[in-house]
């Protein structure tokens, strides 16, 4: 009997000191952070290789160049910036093994990163789950709701409404959308449906398109049978960008394309000849011709591409990670510490930086921000054209229709805008 309780006691033991290295890896609110020591360390995860590596280099270069910059600005804190960057190579598997190696044996202090929607998907538990802050720097299709992650990029409110708004009322109420397979390409093409309901029209078709699949045959049939006013694209990934050169020998060109994605991302209207990305209208925060126009938007492209000059092209995503990290600099010289909760309350107070995309905040209940919108669209050679700027668009839905407030309460959870 004696032996048994001794048996007993010693696995009870054993489960309470599992349960508390348990405990002191995962939820640790950065407690062993490195702005302890003699540098900060920022966690940066993006895809150099793979099929995002279009994107993701970008936004590589763009986190090495606004953190050289802070170093030559005397650093945050008095310490040097140290970027922790390992490639992520386009797999949320490794995605996730990384994120953990930065939180648990790097210590970083933040983390950026992510391109694909499925990746920021893979990770972001295991942000809330240490109490880790990140921002995911990148367009996507909305409703992210959590008290650890902050979104710079474009959002449904600042794209799709406009854009929607705008094809309806210049060409016509039938729209047919192909998105790709996974939680960005279906929570946007709601947001789309939602979007022509609400000002008239009528969805004709949506198909959603695999990752991977480089084919299109079927897809082209099926839209040039349905005639529609607008052909809404949303795919994503150097696979599914060969639809435009397809469309374009053997679809209807008459048709105007739209997208959230195409052009200010992987910069399909220099990597396709013309006429495959003709008649094509996005709305974008930022992209490399905005040079043309912008004082500040030429500042970032020389400075990048003379820093990186095999850099291809400076897309939205790359201003959006340069901002993202200079929003998270200002917070912390705010906060005066590395601490998450700190940092995330400076964050919360609409901290702003005036940047390559002109003025960028930070909308204190949805942790998203506010910003300058651009609708472009593309001539018969592809050549780019500036239609209309929207002015400091709010990133609101989640806050107005939602009842998101993420400084009273704190929220996990991605919301859509239709069931």
């Amino acid at each position: 009997m004696k032996l048994k309780k001794l048996k007993f006691k010693r696995s009870a033991i054993t489960v309470i000191l599992l349960l508390c290295l348990s405990i002191s890896l995962f939820g640790c609110n950065n407690a062993s952070s490195s702005s302890d020591g003699k540098t900060i360390k920022l966690g940066v995860l993006e895809d150099r290789s793979g099929d995002f590596s279009l994107v993701g280099i970008q936004k590589y270069y763009a986190a090495k160049l606004a953190v050289e910059e802070i170093n030559k600005n005397g650093g945050l804190l008095g310490k040097k910036v140290e970027m922790v960057a390992p490639d992520t190579q386009s797999d949320n598997n490794r995605y996730q093994e990384m994120a953990k190696r930065l939180i648990l044996n790097d210590h970083v202090d933040a983390i950026m990163g992510a391109f694909s929607s499925a990746s920021r998907e893979a990770i972001r538990p295991i942000m809330e789950q240490n109490k880790m802050l990140y921002f995911y720097n990148n367009q996507y299709e909305g409703g992210v709701a959590s008290k650890y992650t902050f979104n710079t990029g474009a959002i449904p409110d600042h794209q799709i409404t406009p854009l929607i708004k705008e094809m309806i009322k210049n060409f016509g109420p039938k729209v047919y959308t192909i998105a790709a397979d996974y939680n960005f390409g279906q929570i946007s093409a709601k947001w789309v449906e939602k979007t022509v309901k609400e000002n008239g029209g009528q969805v004709v078709n949506q198909e959603f398109i695999p990752l991977g699949v480089s084919q299109f045959s079927s897809t082209i049939s099926r839209i040039k049978k349905a005639k529609p006013d607008v052909l809404v694209t949303l795919l994503v990934g150097q696979d599914q960008s060969s639809f435009y050169e397809q469309w374009a020998k053997s679809g209807d060109k008459s048709i105007p394309m739209a997208s959230t994605v195409n052009m200010a991302q992987a910069y399909e209207h220099k990597r396709f000849a013309a006429p495959a990305l003709a008649n094509m209208y996005i709305t974008a925060t930022y992209m490399e011709e905005l040079a043309d126009k912008y004082p500040s938007a030429k500042t970032f492209v020389d400075k990048l591409q003379k820093k990186f000059p095999k850099n291809k092209y400076v897309g939205m995503e790359a201003e959006s990670e340069y901002s993202g990290i200079m929003l998270w600099a200002k917070a912390v010289k705010k906060a005066k510490t590395t601490k998450t909760d700190a940092v995330i309350k400076a964050l919360e107070s609409g901290i702003s930086y005036n940047g390559p995309a002109g003025k960028v905040s930070i909308d204190p209940k949805t942790h998203h921000t506010v910003r300058n919108v651009y609708l472009v669209h593309t001539d018969s050679q592809q050549k780019l054209h500036i239609d209309k700027e929207f002015k400091a668009v709010k990133p609101d839905w989640l806050s107005k229709d939602m009842g998101v407030d993420l400084t009273k309460k704190p929220e996990f959870k991605q919301y859509t805008p239709l069931k």
